[in-house]
């Protein structure tokens, strides 16, 4: 998830686990425990493409770093709080609680966690976008109001609970959201009389009222978008997989690295005589039936050094252009 949902989860369980004892200092120490996993993000510039996408979410997003170094953090903030009431295990807790919750969130978008490395499963439930105002607005308010209140307050105990319960009640809606969208994909399908190998279903940036779906179909992938208020059947727009024109290429160890990552949802597409790895797993830059640009999509360059992967720049007045596509797309076709 975003930063600021990342920070007001980790704020709000510190409070629950720590703060009777030293108030919104527990908000402070929390919302540091939920931002750390995220800065493996630095590694993008000490490694090539590759590698800083494979870690990504990683091991700084597993149990086994919650678990390695809360008590680290936790020694470190005992000595910084020598003042306060909390004891050095206390403050372990805390952080152990912050940096937990962050990858069980995250392994509810499409990127999903490593949560049990070095296994090399990556959890992605997919049932939430990687920022959704609807999860991260209502739990802000009610972790200010709890802040703005005396620290054994009962108000801030009840603001923070109800934070925590409506945040975790909207988890539990998407699965069901998720299970409905799903099930209209594949009865379309099934009436169209299309033959599928793997469909992969996630809702669209932002809400979860529109959702889509990537359908294997063999040489091809099928692209379709579905929204609650729909009103006519759903339509699938073709994309070519391409992989023929690899050639050599395919035997690349970045590239199979790079297959793995997008668990095989990728197209293969040639520009100017340039290949393009696009992962399909994150979507179009538009909604436009002819869009044949992905949000996540790589540059292959051969060199006399190996391949050379190389992300493509995103720009903003492509994202602006999509959003609005959205809002309009999620209001029924």
């Amino acid at each position: 998830m975003d930063s600021l949902t990342q920070i007001v989860l980790g704020a709000s369980v510190g409070e629950a686990v720590l703060g009777k004892k030293v108030g919104n200092k527990a908000m402070l120490y929390g919302a540091i425990a939920g931002t750390i996993p995220d800065l493996d993000v630095l590694t993008r510039y000490f490694v090539d493409t590759v590698t800083a996408t494979e870690w990504h979410r990683g091991f700084s997003h597993s149990i086994f770093f919650a678990v390695l170094f809360s008590p680290i953090f936790g020694w470190l903030i005992y000595r910084i709080e020598r003042k306060s009431r909390a004891t050095f295990m206390d403050w372990s807790w805390l952080m152990f609680w912050g940096l937990f919750t962050h990858p069980i969130l995250d392994s509810c978008t499409t990127w999903g966690t490593q949560l049990f490395w070095p296994f090399e499963l990556r959890l992605a439930f997919k049932n939430i976008f990687v920022i959704d105002p609807l999860y991260t607005l209502p739990f802000l308010v009610f972790l200010i109001l709890a802040m703005r209140q005396q620290r054994l307050s009962p108000k801030r105990k009840k603001y923070n609970q109800m934070g925590l319960i409506i945040s975790c009640s909207y988890l539990l809606v998407t699965l069901l959201l998720k299970g409905v969208a799903h099930r209209k994909f594949v009865d379309s399908l099934d009436a169209k009389g299309i033959d599928y190998k793997a469909i992969d279903t996630r809702p669209t940036p932002l809400n979860t009222m529109l959702w889509t779906a990537n359908i294997d179909v063999g040489d091809a992938y099928l692209i379709g978008n579905y929204s609650f208020f729909d009103s006519k059947a759903i339509n699938f727009n073709e994309y070519p997989k391409n992989r023929q024109l690899l050639g050599a290429l395919k035997q690349e160890a970045k590239l199979k690295r790079l297959a793995k990552i997008a668990e095989d949802w990728y197209t293969i597409t040639q520009k100017e005589g340039t290949l393009f790895f696009n992962d399909l797993r994150f979507g179009l830059i538009s909604l436009d039936p002819k869009e044949t640009r992905f949000t996540f999509s790589y540059k292959l360059i051969e060199t006399e050094d190996g391949l050379q992967v190389q992300e493509t720049e995103k720009f903003n007045r492509d994202a602006k252009k999509l959003l609005s596509a959205l809002w309009e797309r999620m209001w029924g076709n």
